[in-house]
């Protein structure tokens, strides 16, 4: 057994899951398993449990031994404070933590752990691709447009929640799939929570001044809760402290990730590039919509951040010049 084995059988549910229950004897009802967490932090995130007749929501940490969670040290790791649900293969050791363990030792197949070794065992480069040729085309066919029906459907999905959450005002829509999408993956959903806390009408009050939109986007994130050295970041931070106060703006629960990121892709200069889009644009929602070339979004989108950060790619941390433009490829 390997960890990432057991992440994913976690991940798919390969597992007996009736009558699961905790090492405490508590019932266990697997309402959401999470998603697989590729950064630091635990292994799965956005999970939902239910033990006993309370329903749990937050992160799981996937071990091979019960006693990996000391050997790793999470007990001090702020990232796993967050942790409803200890998943092992192996109870070796109690460690009486604040939330339950479940163990898939007797709950896995033992016809699934004999194939994967097969499978890794393989020879072949592809280790399935002397099977592949057993699945007809109609199977093949049938598969990648079921795929394609239900990416579409995921997509829209999440529009129509969007739509139902602001009472079908589509251009507030617009304003959060464009945020989450400047996060990239790692950072989407905080950058999601920022442009919800922050409503078209007051950054449009704002939008004139790029100092003044970098300082809500920043502020909302909770990048200038810190003493700054240099100017600009001092600026920032006066400025929102003002319109905090002002808007009884709420601060934003989400955690920006940094860590393993190339520093052209961290959230302080993608939070930078969405600012001046903000400030650039006139009526965005509406010309996307009337575009009459996938060309003439490509040119809107091209943005370039104010000259602060040609120097910096987080604050108080100056190099050389380089300029930061964001271009969609």
């Amino acid at each position: 057994m390997t960890e990432r084995l057991l992440q994913y059988i976690w991940q798919f549910q390969y597992f007996n899951g009736i009558n699961l229950a905790s090492t405490d004897d508590e019932v266990l009802t697997i309402l959401h398993p999470g998603r697989l967490n590729t950064n630091q932090g635990p292994d799965f995130i956005d999970a939902k449990i239910k033990i006993g007749e309370t329903t749990w929501a937050g992160s799981i940490e996937i071990h091979i031994k019960s006693s990996d969670w000391n050997n790793h040290k999470h007990s001090s790791d702020k990232n796993y404070q967050n942790v409803i649900l200890h998943v092992v293969w192996e109870n070796d050791k109690e460690l009486n933590l604040a939330f339950s363990t479940l163990v898939l030792e007797d709950k896995v197949p033992k016809f699934l752990l004999h194939r994967y070794n097969e499978l890794m065992l393989s020879d072949y480069f592809i280790p399935c691709e002397k099977s592949i040729s057993q699945v007809n085309t109609l199977t093949w066919r049938s598969w990648k447009e079921r795929i394609l029906v239900e990416r579409l459907a995921d997509k829209t999905g999440a529009i129509f929640a969007y739509l139902h959450q602001n009472n079908y005002h589509w251009e507030e829509t617009f304003w959060w799939l464009l945020a989450k999408n400047f996060g990239i993956k790692l950072n989407s959903t905080a950058f999601e929570k920022i442009a919800q806390s922050l409503s078209i009408q007051t950054l449009a009050k704002h939008k004139r001044q790029i100092h003044q939109t970098e300082a809500l986007l920043f502020g909302q994130a909770g990048l200038l809760e810190v003493d700054f050295n240099e100017d600009y970041p001092k600026l920032l931070q006066k400025e929102y402290r003002f319109l905090k106060k002002k808007y009884k703006l709420a601060r934003v629960e989400a955690s920006l990730i940094f860590l393993r990121m190339r520093p052209s892709n961290f959230p302080t200069l993608r939070l930078a590039q969405l600012a001046m889009l903000v400030h650039k644009s006139e009526h965005l929602f509406s010309k996307i919509k009337e575009a009459a070339a996938l060309s003439d979004i490509r040119e809107w989108l091209q943005v370039t951040p104010n000259d602060y950060w040609h120097y910096h790619y987080v604050f108080d941390e100056s190099g050389a010049y380089k300029q930061k433009n964001w271009e969609i490829k």
